[in-house]
């Protein structure tokens, strides 16, 4: 059953059907032949109670507030806040790329919002000081995706809503992996300024770093709005995200005044349009990840991969090989519908904590972004760059290393992953 479950799947990927076409069909296929006797009523509720629930409602508010940061100045506010940093020292224009795709990931918690916004005056100010376009467009691709590991994270929203899982802790927990992968790409670039002789940017006055510093400090409103109120229990994630929405329209329209009034229906119904496509993935995602939990899938994968006895760590490897690649071929949330009923009760049975399951998971999907052949970052960079896939991917081999280098050292610790309660203890935001 297994088997010509992934056959079907991936016969109908490759003959490119849209993929909740290939859920959708893939789940009713499996319900007529496997489970005749269920009611197609009851497939039916399960599609619209995918989408029913109440922490859902994040999403489309982080989209929306990340539509209205990239459409004003925000980015380029933290680009010379940066810049004035980090700009002077070996390899400071590649840790400045990577610095502010982290702080601006932050802000907007998507992966291709960043490259919109950081692309584009980042590879152009690199170019200027001697960085080949493999290396910065390879540096930019990467760096955006850590904004799939911190908070605001819609891949985190989604696990918690599957699972359960406080989406607080799952927030205040992707920090230290972020970070981790941010400080491994710094520390490359500063590896490779000194082997290629690269120049650095001329050092900011103290004045300087005042001006920019006083510039962008409003934009850490946002991070500070969202962890600070779902840590001390201010608000909900999905209150945090309304929230980040006001806030983005109060930055935006009133204090930089970078977008109109008029602005703001254009970009509600691009940030419409997105959430449609993502809200009918999730429900065929749902309904595909119940049939499989009714046709006990899990048992049936826990017998043929992992024998009768797996060991945490061989679920970990297995659990994180298994999402990486479904990520490299199909959108994450998809791959984390699929994925999640059959893993995660394999998972809690070894006593694997929750909270540690689901930023491995997030490593996955942030991974799958960025690696060939079909990583989305990939091709909102061609989109954006205006450059074709091959040159494209040419520079981002190194940055895959750091960040699978990264994602074994957490697989084989986890442990890692939960030094965020010593820090921060558990949200209460839920």
């Amino acid at each position: 059953m297994l088997w010509l479950i992934i056959a079907l799947l991936f016969v109908m990927l490759f003959l490119n059907f849209p993929i909740m076409i290939v859920l959708l069909v893939s789940a009713l296929l499996m319900m007529i032949v496997f489970a005749p006797d269920v009611s197609f009523v009851i497939f039916v509720q399960q599609l619209s109670s995918s989408v029913e629930s109440y922490v859902l409602l994040a999403i489309p508010m982080f989209i929306f507030a990340a539509d209205i940061i990239v459409e004003g100045r925000t980015a380029n506010r933290l680009l010379d806040f940066v810049k004035d940093l980090f700009g002077h020292i070996r390899g400071g224009t590649g840790i400045v790329a990577a610095a502010t795709s982290t702080m601006f990931g932050s802000v907007s918690g998507s992966a291709q919002a960043t490259i919109a916004a950081i692309g584009r005056p980042m590879r152009n100010r690199a170019l200027e000081y001697g960085y080949k376009d493999s290396h910065i467009i390879g540096l930019i691709i990467n760096s955006a995706g850590i904004a799939i590991l911190i908070p605001p994270s819609i891949v985190m929203i989604y696990y918690g809503m599957l699972t359960g899982t406080s989406v607080g802790d799952l927030f205040i927990a992707g920090i230290i992996p972020g970070l981790m992968v941010f400080v491994g790409f710094a520390l490359w670039e500063f590896f490779i300024a000194i082997k290629k002789d690269i120049p650095v940017e001329p050092k900011a006055t103290w004045g300087q770093r005042w001006y920019s510093f006083r510039k962008a400090l409003l934009t850490f409103g946002f991070p500070v709005l969202i962890l600070g109120g779902i840590y001390t229990g201010m608000f909900s994630p999905t209150e945090a995200a309304a929230f980040s929405v006001l806030y983005a329209m109060l930055l935006e329209l009133v204090i930089y005044r970078s977008i109109k009034i008029k602005d703001i229906y254009r970009i509600a119904v691009s940030t419409g349009v997105v959430t449609s496509i993502v809200f009918i993935l999730l429900a065929a995602g749902g309904a595909f990840s119940w049939i499989i939990s009714y046709l006990r899938i899990p048992q049936m994968l826990t017998e043929t991969f992992l024998g009768n006895d797996p060991t945490q760590l061989q679920i970990l490897l297995i659990m994180s090989l298994f999402f990486l690649i479904s990520c490299m071929f199909v959108d994450s949330l998809v791959a984390i519908a699929i994925l999640t009923p059959i893993f995660f009760p394999i998972a809690m049975a070894a006593d694997i904590h929750p909270v540690a399951i689901g930023i491995l998971i997030t490593m996955q999907a942030t991974l799958g972004t960025v690696t060939p052949p079909f990583g989305v970052n990939i091709f909102t960079a061609c989109a954006i760059f205006k450059k074709p896939y091959l040159e494209v991917v040419r520079g981002i081999a190194p940055y895959i290393i750091i960040f699978l280098a990264i994602n074994l050292l957490l697989i084989i610790y986890p442990e890692i992953i939960m030094v965020y309660q010593d820090i921060f203890g558990s949200s209460k935001g839920g």
